[in-house]
């Protein structure tokens, strides 16, 4: 008799791990270790990272919510993804930028405890983000930069975030090179390495609000958020018309997580090109989708605003987990795994991405049905 036909679905590999001795890398740990659940839906997605994000013709764009630089993420995982070539464009909520400053500022934040009373934090004023403690004078300190910076003249004019964030990266850099400091500032290192920066809400933060108050006195700087939408756009549209891939890694959800997705919608939806979503989709987050808030929006839901390619769903993952716990994991991983790549230096290209993406608008997109006059 034949053997019978074994069932596809016990195709997989069998479950027997070898036992864990304390000598395992991290990539080890996660390749051997990480086999159900939400482990393995990790592991699922530093292997999409590793094995097809980070090919040479994809442009990752990556969004980060939830306060992660003042746990100092930004200095252990977001500042190395940057200098390996691993992340491309950013889009940022404010705060985060915000408290990245202040490391490259040289000012303390502290680990603390949650378990604390706050009445009697403020009282010493101490400001407490969770279980992170600094000196109610970092945010003084700080403020007063950025108040600073805006005042100068390269910024009395009306620009995208993506070029605020890039100037006051230069001040940054200046002032962490005046205190003796390297690889402080997520913004310092982006304005090095080329990768543009934008924040979906730049009215919501401290950043937005030293903005608001130098516009007060007369200053000339306004966020345009419109050139925010087109430039995010063109660089989706850039990396996918010569045969490119576009990959989007999100961390959290909130605003970023949408402003980095609705590349697609603009393209297609909204400027009439034709386009068929992003490739790549790697989420981390605690979020689940059936509270219908967009952090657990799932790849699958993604699909049907066009905001993913329905034919690259096995190209996404989605990992239930908290993102401080996800992100550190997954940047040693793909540093561990995957060799470089060149820096692509999309922000030195905005001027040019831009005027292709005009011409693109107006000869294949809706601004070719236009007629001088007319209304559609």
């Amino acid at each position: 008799m034949s053997e019978p036909k074994k069932p596809r679905h016990l195709s997989g590999p069998r479950i027997e791990p070898p036992a864990i001795t304390g000598r395992e890398s991290v990539a080890e740990l996660i390749d051997q270790a990480f086999l159900a659940y939400n482990a393995a839906r990790l592991r699922e997605g530093a292997r999409l990272l590793t094995e097809r994000m980070l090919d040479p013709d994809v442009t990752v764009g990556l969004s980060v919510s939830g306060a992660l630089t003042p746990a100092g993420l930004g200095m252990s995982a977001l500042i190395p993804l940057l200098r390996a070539g691993f992340v491309d464009w950013i889009v940022s909520t404010g705060a985060n930028l915000y408290h990245d400053t202040h490391f490259g500022l040289g000012l303390p934040l502290h680990r603390g405890t949650f378990q604390v009373d706050d009445v009697e934090l403020h009282d010493e004023g101490v400001v407490r983000i969770y279980d992170i403690f600094f000196d109610y004078r970092v945010l003084l300190d700080t403020d007063a930069f950025f108040r600073e910076v805006i005042g100068g003249p390269e910024f009395q004019r009306s620009m995208s975030t993506a070029e605020f964030h890039f100037l006051c990266g230069r001040y940054i850099r200046a002032r962490e090179q005046a205190l003796g400091l390297t690889s402080r500032s997520l913004l310092a290192v982006a304005w090095e390495c080329g990768v543009p920066v934008y924040t979906s809400s730049p009215g919501d933060s401290s950043i937005g609000m030293n903005v608001a108050a130098k516009a007060l006195e007369g200053n000339g700087l306004v966020l345009d958020v419109s050139a925010d939408v087109n430039e995010t756009a063109a660089i989706v549209w850039t990396a996918k018309k010569s045969g490119g891939k576009s990959a989007v890694w999100i961390l959290g959800g909130g605003s970023p997580k949408n402003f980095v997705l609705q590349t697609e919608p603009q393209l297609q939806e909204v400027l009439g090109i034709s386009e068929k979503g992003h490739d790549y989709f790697l989420a981390v987050t605690d979020a689940r989708p059936d509270t219908g808030g967009l952090s657990g929006a799932t790849p699958s839901e993604a699909v049907s605003w066009g905001k993913i390619d329905p034919d690259q769903l096995p190209g996404t993952v989605i990992c239930y987990t908290d993102s401080t716990i996800g992100l550190p994991l997954l940047t040693a991983y793909a540093l561990a795994k995957h060799a470089p790549r060149p820096l692509k230096r999309l922000y030195d290209r905005r001027a040019e991405t831009m005027d292709a993406f005009r011409r693109a608008y107006f000869t294949e997109g809706r601004g070719a049905k236009q007629v001088p006059g007319s209304r559609e």
